[in-house]
């Protein structure tokens, strides 16, 4: 049997083996979240935070990637209570004043949202919503922003958001690390934190994709330009050509002021080319070139270069997502301001 027969049939195996494993893994959302859960207290609430965020991101179109990573960082640590949004007491630092999260924006715009949906339903909506939703809108409305009218067009949401989170009353930046996926880890670290929040090796791809929208800080990578594992050296995984390229824009020592596209020329189109520049050996992150040491990821990261599919498995792995540790039922809050829980 030749050589390349054999490694057809290991590809075509391997492929099986994952689609059963994707199957065996997949779970099921939680029973107290359901479409619609605001219709009948708010019922304009979800097409109110639409329309905001809407008008948020034709003047401002990196908000999108800001709000889908802040999303992200919310759910990693306690869950998706909107922790992330607490501002810090007295004097124990809450999740956004630990290192991971220093650089999130979006804090503004979650407030603005807020304040106009409490003004609408004083108590009802939960700000772990109103998260949610907004970053599924503001990646929604990306395909729109060349749209002239001032109106708002009719969109196909790229993903369900299930509601009915509750909003959380502690925020420690002592949970953030080791909760947050980190830009400098291994397949293996990845893989642990994706495990410990019940997603699985297909998760973890397709959510990568969210670096197809965004930039990053210099500081995030520059290691792997000139001092890769302290050889003094870049990073042999990487393009050589993308080297250079990066080199001129992050000189060393790095600007901590200085961002690049993670997706070079296509930071506000989101779309599946962070996987075709992920198989031509320039992902960003150390993170981001981990996917390509395993071989189910990097086989996932092939297939993902189809659009049509990365938005289905991207849909499934934001709902997912979606579901950890939420709170439901009379477990937390509704908070009146994002910022500070309700006072006693």
């Amino acid at each position: 049997m030749s050589k390349s027969r054999n490694g057809i049939i290991v590809f075509l195996v391997s492929l099986l083996v994952f689609g059963v494993a994707e199957v065996c893994n997949a779970k099921q959302p939680h029973p107290k979240l359901k479409m619609n859960f605001y219709v009948t207290k708010c019922p304009e609430a979800e097409v109110l935070v639409r329309n905001i965020t809407w008008s948020k991101l034709k003047t401002n179109p990196a908000l999108g990637a800001k709000l889908l990573r802040m999303h992200f960082h919310d759910c990693f640590v306690r869950g998706c209570d909107a922790s992330v949004l607490l501002d810090a007491v007295d004097n124990t630092q809450a999740e956004k004043d630990a290192r991971p999260n220093l650089t999130l924006q979006g804090f503004v715009e979650i407030d603005e949202i807020k304040s106009e949906v409490e003004k609408l339903c004083p108590g009802v909506v939960s700000c772990a919503d109103i998260l949610s939703l907004a970053a599924r809108d503001s990646v929604s409305f990306l395909p729109f922003l060349d749209h002239d009218s001032d109106s708002i067009p009719p969109f196909k949401p790229m993903w369900p958001v299930l509601t009915g989170r509750r909003d959380g009353n502690t925020s420690l930046a002592s949970e953030t690390n080791g909760n947050v996926p980190s830009p400098f880890s291994n397949f293996s670290t990845l893989m642990n934190v994706f495990d410990s929040k019940g997603l699985d090796v297909n998760d973890l791809v397709a959510l990568s994709g969210g670096h197809s929208i965004g930039v990053a800080h210099c500081g995030t990578f520059s290691a792997r330009l000139y001092n890769f594992n302290g050889t003094g050296e870049a990073d042999p995984s990487l393009n050589v050509a993308y080297v250079e390229i990066l080199k001129a824009q992050c000189p060393n020592p790095a600007n901590p002021a200085t961002t690049v596209e993670m997706d070079p020329q296509s930071s506000v189109s989101f779309d599946s080319n962070y996987f075709k520049i992920l198989l031509q050996k320039k992902g960003l992150f150390q993170s981001d070139a981990a996917l390509l040491t395993n071989l189910r990821a990097a086989i996932r990261v092939a297939t993902l270069q189809n659009s049509k599919l990365f938005y289905i498995k991207f849909a499934e792995s934001m709902v997912k997502m979606g579901n950890i540790g939420v709170l439901t039922g009379d477990d937390g809050e509704i908070r009146k301001q994002c910022r500070v829980v309700n006072s006693k």
